[in-house]
């Protein structure tokens, strides 16, 4: 059967693809006239091969044609990343928990604000290096159909409906509403049916069938091209259906343009043209990759195949001059729309001042979202909010005072942040109540606790991090070209450093020096990580020598240190051809931290253990190999064992224990949730991570979020990571109980429903408005999340056990009632028939509203239901 769909599929797209190829360009180009001719203009007086210059992410100047070089290589998943000081929101997964689509859209002007403020300053500087443009390589869209993916965390979650909202907000957040310009372009990835596994992505075959495609993997996709108009679209590493998604005719061509209108350019993963011949054995060169992935309208490569190989298919006859013509016309058109060749006064966006970044404004956007997106999972006997008679609390557990914890993955650099336990200490020292706080154990892996090498342990001339200089050579020979402060904020110091021009660079060298800023006195054993040579100093001592080419190894060394004295430390590294890789760990020998956590929580009124997972672990095609993790995956849902075993030694105490999540997925803590009164999942918060919380814990904000995803028992529950098939995935249709429901969340009120509309009848053309009363009865004000699922009671086809088709976030003072209505459009009604075609059916519809997903206990909310009857003939809808 899987054959024969994609055969079908593979047919009707030739059958439209012959009858369309002529008009393809004045299709799907550009709209304003004006534009269209000056793009034709430019193009009559480029050569092919300064055509197919700017078909790469980093295009070189024309300078006979006053066009400037521009890198299309930029970041903004959550803020500005990679490209120095920046707001720093909460990780994409942590939006989508705010269940609040108005906020997503005013975080998202706030970042692309940022970006404007940073392009032209770059501008101002003559700097066109990657991560300063205005084509942003975001929203990560992709449905997280299964928790073991490390890249779950850049979604919205497991829900088409709820994908779609807070995509074509941030989308729309982006672009901006100028009539004339965008204000950056957006590009929603990674199209279309890409989830994992990651250590597979660059050769596995995904294969579905047509309804899951169209009712799971599409929509989102669909909603943020036709509402949310994003200007580009990334396609995936992986192929599709026997196709490389970069490849792929039925995707980009037959869905994307003819069917949805398209009219943006496409961008290639990094890498993906590459996998068409190297890894999915396509075709057999990587002239003929490039051949495929242009034909079927891949118009810019992130890599070097499009440099290196369009020339050849052209003069071989794989590809002709026109088929250049219309993915460079695209992209031309693309940077006139952004005002990138018209007068900076005629541009509103340019006159957004540097001081836009980075700002208070920005800082107080970021701890509100944060706020939003805690979701508060148990609650027993009230222990939160603490109360008054709180004295002391010991805070314990290995992300607690973890910087990358609060950042995700694709994060900017804040110029302050605030983590869980400064935070903690903030508000309770406002209170006159004491902190004390031990780390207790690592996130994984049991025995001595190992840190990585950050700015809060070393310091150069008082200042936080290590005095960086950088070499054009791979023996530090020489004056340095470049010299700067390192701040030392990732654990890849080579990706941390972001000098200029280091990826273009393949040998050089750095050298970091400053002093150990150590607690206590003991053994100290080092623990360095790398590519090509690197070697350790301290107090002068060669620690750690392995300066010679080499691939990824690990070394380490132990010396005594007192904590009386001061500890030089110099760091050294070459890269030659091997990856830039180079990360530092230290631990302190012969120290039971499992006891000190035990002794500090049993003479606390209250114990908060922060722990769970952290970026570090999950994330992007990572080499971590740990009982859990795998490549950047998780193999497990559960705690890790030696968190497990630590909170329990704390539980052993008696006293009240707050546990408090950090991840970009599902925990399976099915132990805590028996044992432990109060749960909160705040997931990788940003930058006011620790602000955000301690209100939440001290009842400054009384948390609402609800959960993006399914919290599952175990990976027991699941199907084979690597089987794309809908079929007990995600809430929609996994029949088992969960821990935690897809859109749970409690609150410290109670929220009660009431008058939701009778049963009533539509004729299935139109759109109907249904309506219910809420009331907040608690004590305190604060927000409920209302939730409208519709289920098609009498479908001709198999349909989702429950559908999410509405939501909206209110806030009710204490007392307080309102009246919510809700709009329902017949697509929101629609199957996906045999033909793959949207149809609302007669029938009767189950309508269910409140504040979790119907049939579960919501605990601090409800829910009502009532019914619809579709009457008339099967509607087909757009």
């Amino acid at each position: 059967m899987k054959k024969i769909f994609y055969a079908l599929l593979t047919s009707l797209f030739l059958i439209s693809c012959y009858a369309q190829q002529e008009n393809i360009l004045k299709k799907n180009n550009v709209t304003n006239p004006e534009i269209e001719q000056k793009v034709a203009d430019l193009l009559d007086q480029m050569t092919l091969g300064e055509k197919i210059s700017q078909m790469s992410f980093d295009s070189p100047a024309i300078p006979h044609l006053n066009i400037p070089a521009y890198n299309w290589w930029n970041e903004c998943l959550h803020g500005v990343a990679r490209a120095g000081y920046a707001t720093v929101f909460p990780q994409a997964i942590g939006l989508a928990a705010t269940w609040n689509s108005d906020l997503i859209l005013e975080v998202a002007d706030a970042i692309s604000t940022e970006a404007r403020a940073k392009y032209h300053e770059a501008v101002r500087n003559e700097d066109r290096e990657i991560y300063k443009g205005l084509t942003f390589w975001t929203p990560n869209i992709n449905i997280f159909r299964d928790p073991r993916w490390g890249r779950g965390q850049e979604t919205y979650g497991e829900d088409p409906y709820l994908t779609s909202r807070i995509g074509v907000a941030f989308i729309k957040g982006l672009q901006g509403n100028d009539p004339n310009y965008f204000k950056v372009i957006a590009t929603p990835k990674h199209f279309a049916v890409h989830s994992g596994p990651e250590p597979d992505r660059h050769t596995f075959n995904a294969v579905i069938n047509s309804r899951d495609l169209y009712d799971t993997y599409l929509p989102a996709f669909e909603a943020c091209i036709k509402e949310g108009n994003a200007f580009s679209i990334m396609c995936a590493y992986n192929r599709f259906m026997g196709e490389a998604c970069c490849g792929s005719p039925l995707l980009l061509q037959n869905i994307l343009r003819d069917d949805w209108g398209f009219d943006g350019y496409i961008v290639s993963d990094c890498g993906a043209i590459n996998d068409i011949y190297a890894n999915h054995k396509i075709v057999k060169t990587s002239a003929e990759a490039a051949a495929v992935a242009v034909k079927a309208g891949t118009d810019l490569n992130c890599g070097g195949i499009y440099t290196q190989s369009l020339m050849e298919a052209v003069e071989s006859g794989l590809l002709s001059e026109s088929d250049i013509d219309k993915a460079v016309a695209r992209l031309l058109t693309a940077r006139f729309k952004l005002g990138m060749f018209d007068a900076p006064e005629n541009v509103k966006y340019s006159q957004i001042p540097f001081s836009e970044n980075d700002s208070d404004k920005h800082r107080q956007l970021a701890l509100k979202t944060a706020h939003e997106s805690i979701v508060l999972l148990k609650n027993n006997n009230n222990v939160l909010p603490l109360g008054e008679d709180i004295k002391k609390i010991a805070v314990i557990g290995p992300t607690a005072d973890s910087y990358q914890m609060l950042l995700g993955n694709y994060s900017g650099t804040p110029s302050k942040y605030v983590t869980l336990l400064k935070g903690i200490i903030n508000t309770a020292s406002e209170k006159n109540i004491k902190v004390e706080y031990e780390k207790g154990c690592n996130t994984v892996e049991a025995g001595q606790l190992k840190n990585y090498l950050t700015g809060n342990d070393v310091k150069y001339e008082g200042q936080p991090g290590l005095k960086a200089e950088f070499f054009k050579n791979t023996d530090l020979s020489g004056e340095p070209y470049f010299t700067k402060i390192d701040r030392l904020d990732n654990p890849n110091l080579i990706y941390g450093t972001r000098q200029p021009n280091i990826r273009n660079e393949k040998e050089y060298s750095i050298r970091w020096s400053g002093k150990l800023n150590i607690k206590e006195s003991g053994k100290y054993n080092f623990m360095v990580k790398g590519a090509d040579g690197f070697r350790l100093f301290v107090d002068d001592n060669l620690l750690i020598d392995q300066w010679q080419e080499h691939n990824v190894v690990i070394d380490s060394g132990t010396i005594f240190l007192d904590v009386n004295k001061t500890h030089n430390l110099r760091l050294e590294y070459f890269r030659k051809q091997a990856r830039a890789l180079l990360t530092v760990q230290w631990e302190l020998l012969n120290v039971d931290n499992i006891k000190r956590a035990v002794n500090i929580a049993s003479s606390s009124d209250v114990v908060v253990f922060i722990g769970g997972i952290s970026p570090l672990l999950e994330g992007e095609e990572m080499e971590v190999d740990l009982e859990g993790f795998k490549g950047g995956d998780r193999t497990s849902l559960q705690l890790p064992k030696v968190q497990g075993k630590l909170l329990k030694s704390l539980y052993a105490t008696g006293k009240p224990i707050v546990l408090v999540l950090t991840s970009g997925s599902a925990l399976a803590v099915n132990w805590a949730d028996k044992n432990i009164p109060s749960i909160l999942e705040v997931w990788y918060p940003g930058e006011e991570g620790g602000t955000a919380l301690a209100d939440v814990l001290f009842g400054k904000y009384n948390p609402a979020g609800r959960l993006p995803v399914t919290f599952y028992k175990s990976v027991d529950q699941l199907p084979p990571f690597e089987d794309y098939s809908m079929k007990e995935r995600t809430y929609r249709y996994f029949e088992e109980q969960p821990l935690y429901s897809f859109g749970y969340g409690m609150t410290y009120s109670k929220f009660e429903y009431s008058n939701i509309s009778e049963p009533f009848s539509s004729s299935g053309l139109d759109s109907v408005i249904l309506s219910i009363e809420v009331k907040n009865t608690g004590k305190l004000d604060g927000d409920e999340v209302v939730q409208l699922y519709i289920k098609d009671l009498e479908s001709s086809v198999p349909v989702p056990i429950h559908s999410l088709q509405g939501l909206k976030r209110v806030h009710l003072k204490a007392g307080e009632k309102r009246k919510i209505y809700f709009t329902i459009s017949p697509k929101q009604l629609s199957i996906v028939d045999k033909n793959n075609n949207r149809v609302v059916e007669p029938g009767m519809f189950e309508l269910t509203i409140g504040g979790c997903q119907p049939g579960i206990k919501c605990e601090t909310t409800g829910n009502l239901t009532t019914l619809l009857e579709v009457k008339g003939n099967a509607v087909i809808v757009e």
